[in-house]
């Protein structure tokens, strides 16, 4: 499963269109087929080009992101990378307030599996395969803080991220789960789209549409009537957790003079 998904997060974009990967054909990873979610090449504006006043800012977060490799923020970026359902399911436990996992929450894991390629692989995989953006490590000649996925990502199109869009659709999903834990979850996913920029995968303008895209499958996939039954389960099996005692209550305080 876990290598079927790496193929998916990592390379399936172009297959995608030729509807190679949907519910139809890897039913474990989708509610929706191709023809369900919205048009992404419609939705988005085209990726910024070079030399253009947006592609300045792209330029300027991939130095940003750079510098981030040597801080401890680096090393979150690195185990963002993985986007199987295991990976994700790693990344958002902490965030959620129980470990995620199909021992201790088979129902909501099986909503974020099943979810997965919704998010990652259909969302925005028409705009990738039509505008093959070159991803900024071969742009700019500078590798990655994920050197092995290089050679499976080098020609798959980089806008806009599949990485970000899983991050995002599934904090969404979670944060109306667990709404106590919002704050938590919501910044989590976030953090997932800028490892992309850090990791030296994505351009900023990538990452930011890649957020809206997962935003458009979310809405599609709450008319599905699979991820209906599903998520009532994963709410109904929180609910049970949360009345068990088993979800660790929230501890979020924010002052934005934190800031200044």
């Amino acid at each position: 499963m876990i290598a079927a998904t790496n193929v998916m997060a990592q390379d399936a974009a172009s297959k995608a269109r030729a509807g190679v990967y949907d519910r139809s054909t890897t039913p474990q990873y989708f509610f929706l087929e191709e023809k369900d979610v919205p048009s992404s090449v419609y939705l988005l504006p085209p990726p910024p080009e070079p030399g253009s006043a947006k592609f300045s800012v792209d330029e300027a977060r991939f130095n940003w992101g750079r510098y981030q490799r040597l801080r401890p923020r680096g090393k979150q970026a690195i185990a963002d990378a993985d986007v199987t359902p295991k990976g994700v399911a790693v990344a958002f436990s902490e965030a959620f307030g129980i470990e995620i996992n199909e021992q201790n929450t088979p129902e909501i894991y099986k909503l974020m599996t099943n979810m997965n390629g919704d998010a990652g692989v259909l969302s925005g995989g028409e705009a990738k395969v039509y505008y093959q953006r070159m991803r900024p490590f071969v742009y700019f000649g500078i590798g990655t803080s994920v050197p092995e996925d290089e050679a499976a990502l080098v020609n798959n199109g980089s806008y806009p991220s599949g990485h970000t869009a899983i991050g995002w659709a599934t904090a969404l999903v979670l944060a109306e789960i667990n709404v106590d834990r919002q704050n938590e979850i919501l910044k989590r996913g976030y953090e997932m789209g800028e490892s992309r920029v850090i990791a030296g995968y994505h351009y900023q303008s990538d990452v930011d549409n890649g957020r809206i895209v997962a935003a458009g499958v979310v809405a599609r996939l709450h008319a599905d009537e699979g991820f209906q039954k599903q998520l009532e389960k994963a709410k109904k099996e929180f609910a049970k957790l949360k009345k068990d005692g088993k979800i660790a209550p929230s501890t979020f305080s924010f002052n934005p003079a934190e800031l200044n």
